[in-house]
């Protein structure tokens, strides 16, 4: 394998970088239901100070012709562009505690060169716990809590958060890889996936943001602020519930899905999800159902104010 250094650079920066910092990871891949990592990204981003620490080779990890930069148009030429940016920034928390944070896209080439380069990241700076989070979509109604199911060798994470523990085989993405690898030298690695309602998952869902940020506080002991994002998630609920009532065919969609699955509770907090009984309804036959309620509101309106 070719040396995974050359797949980044490590910024001078005139600040120290303690040793022993947590590592959050979050990288947008083939899926990111209800805007999950967006929002956690944003909110890091938006609320803290933050610093480009490591900075991986676009040449070398990137597929341009599948996620192609933005370039600035002005009149008669191109003044500017906008390259991707895949890389480790060093955050302060709310409460000033420092930690990294892994951000940008997911690899489209040399999986096994990156987690490597990765790895010798985490050994430079004496990285003592890597958390990471993605979401996925899965049919479960709005009205439980978010679900979410754990993994790693974080035990007691996984014993007190995951709600579903599946055998099966899924698509995988680099940070599974990163815990496989990483796993095996003691690392400790928890990874959260949330179970966002798939009927929700093309939407931005602020409530997947909460969760999300609540549980990379937990495994982490960092503070985050989401008193923005639970505001929004009040007013996202109710505009959503509103809508619900006004629709039969949604309704009964919700309910279905709530009959598909029990609601004791083995622990405080934790919903038991359980395999879907009933038959669930697709992704298009929701979409269309949406679809159909939203022309017919337009139609109505069009008839008010003729």
């Amino acid at each position: 394998m070719t040396d995974p250094s050359a797949l980044f650079t490590v910024a001078d920066l005139d600040i120290e970088v303690p040793i022993g910092l947590h590592l959050i990871a979050s990288l947008n891949g083939f899926t990111d239901a209800g805007s999950t990592i967006s929002q956690v990204s944003d909110n890091i981003f938006a609320n803290f100070d933050h610093h480009l620490l490591v900075e991986f080779n676009n040449d070398e990890l990137l597929d341009y012709r599948a996620r192609r930069p933005i370039m600035y148009f002005e009149k008669d030429h191109i003044a500017d562009y906008e390259p991707a940016t895949l890389g480790i920034f060093l955050v302060y928390d709310e409460a000033r505690q420092p930690f990294l944070f892994l951000h940008g896209y997911e690899p489209d080439f040399q999986w096994e060169r990156f987690v490597e380069g990765l790895i010798s990241i985490i050994d430079l700076f004496g990285v003592s716990q890597v958390s990471w989070v993605h979401a996925i979509p899965f049919p479960i109604p709005h009205t439980r809590p978010l679900g979410v199911t754990v993994s790693g060798n974080r035990r007691d994470l996984i014993d007190s958060t995951s709600e579903w523990k599946p055998q099966t085989q899924v698509p995988g993405n680099v940070l599974h890889l990163l815990e496989y690898r990483a796993s095996g030298t003691g690392l400790p690695m928890v990874g959260f996936v949330l179970l966002v309602p798939h009927y929700l998952g093309d939407s931005e869902y602020p409530v997947a943001g909460v969760r999300a940020l609540e549980l990379l506080s937990l495994g982490t002991g960092l503070v985050f602020s989401t008193d923005e994002l639970r505001d929004e998630s009040v007013t996202f609920l109710a505009k959503l519930n509103d809508q619900l009532e006004e629709n039969d065919e949604l309704k009964r969609m919700v309910a279905n899905l709530e009959q598909g699955y029990t609601s004791e509770r083995t622990t405080p907090g934790r919903p038991n999800i359980s395999k879907p009984e009933a038959k669930m309804p697709t992704a298009e036959e929701i979409a269309a159902e949406l679809e159909d309620y939203l022309a017919s509101r337009r139609r109505n309106q069009t008839d008010e104010e003729s």
